[in-house]
């Protein structure tokens, strides 16, 4: 850390003088242009950028497959708007893997491919996308797949059980897209400004999104689990709906409390969610004890089942902790 002395120059203007490394490193020069960003009681400076675009280049030589995807989203994630993928050769594979990926990340398409390389593009104005916008379509998404997944538990319906199972690529595309957001305004107080939402308030979304990721890989489960088991006892079926309805709760009071504007309220919705899960925990044992005298592997399924329930009530608790603490005074 460097510490200045502001000084008073003209009689109205205070001036201070810029550490000669971190110019240097910044490519800050006589005649440059800096930012500066208000942030309660802070003043970020940050040089001002001439391009627009954030171009990268990663060599895919040793990549395929898996590996290749998760590189390509990585580089999304990091804020690229342009990656260009270069080896020696492209092969079949690799392209195949690539596009695998553009069609898992939203706004992004193949811009140019040649022998030896791949350019894809970023088309989104990533300063247009609301972070709130793409947290509340996610957890629209992940609450009416969780719903579905009981549903299609109790009514035998593998039709809904395998609709569950393909909307999960939608939440992880908005995970995605929220994480890329997140990540922008770590690195410049400019993102953060054009979104109009706090940088703290960016990493509560973003840790309420993963949350809800969960929540929706879970419901993937139930409904991969539905599709092996036929009919399930009535008893057994109506206890999983009444416990599906109160993790619902959870997630509904939690999610209220994140978005909530008025403290008061947040703190309200946060405190009524957070005691609600220590309820389920007496609801799931409840269940356990009507498994026991189920056919084993059966019992072990629906055992399955009731703990990712379980499990949903946790990620919503852990939401409304998140709202609380949005919530509380700062500092």
């Amino acid at each position: 850390m460097e510490t200045r002395k502001v000084q008073v120059t003209g009689g109205a203007t205070y001036t201070v003088s810029l550490p000669k490394d971190w110019a240097t490193d910044n490519g800050v020069e006589a005649g440059s242009t800096v930012e500066f960003y208000p942030e309660d009681d802070a003043l970020l400076l940050t040089p001002r950028s001439e391009d627009d675009h954030q171009e990268g280049t990663l060599d895919v030589t040793d990549l395929a497959g898996e590996q290749l995807t998760r590189a390509v989203m990585t580089m999304y994630v990091s804020g690229f708007d342009i990656i260009r993928l270069a080896a020696d050769r492209i092969a079949t594979e690799q392209r195949r893997a690539i596009r695998d990926a553009t069609q898992s990340l939203v706004g992004v398409e193949v811009l140019e491919e040649t022998t030896d390389s791949v350019v894809i593009q970023d088309l989104l104005d990533s300063a247009e996308l609301s972070i709130v916008n793409a947290v509340s379509r996610m957890r629209l998404i992940a609450e009416s797949m969780l719903e579905d997944a009981v549903r299609a538990l109790v009514e035998n319906d593998d039709d809904v059980a395998q609709d569950v199972i393909e909307r999960d690529d939608d939440v992880d595309r908005l995970f995605l897209v929220v994480s890329r957001i997140f990540r922008a305004t770590l690195r410049s107080p400019t993102a953060a400004e054009a979104l109009g939402v706090s940088r703290e308030d960016c990493f509560d979304y973003h840790s309420s999104a993963r949350q809800l990721e969960r929540v929706a890989d879970h419901a993937v489960k139930i409904s991969q689990l539905a599709l092996k088991l036929g009919e399930i006892p009535q008893a057994v079926a109506d206890a999983l709906v009444a416990l599906h309805d109160d993790a619902f709760d959870v997630l509904e009071k939690s999610m209220n409390a994140l978005v909530a504007e008025e403290s008061e309220r947040a703190n309200e919705l946060g405190h009524a969610a957070r005691e609600a899960v220590l309820e389920i925990d007496e609801h799931t044992r409840r269940i356990d004890d009507m498994l026991r005298g189920l056919d084993p592997v059966e019992a072990q399924s629906l055992g399955l089942i009731v703990d990712s329930l379980s499990r949903c009530a946790d990620y919503g608790g852990n939401i409304a902790e998140t709202a609380l603490q949005k919530a509380a005074p700062r500092p």
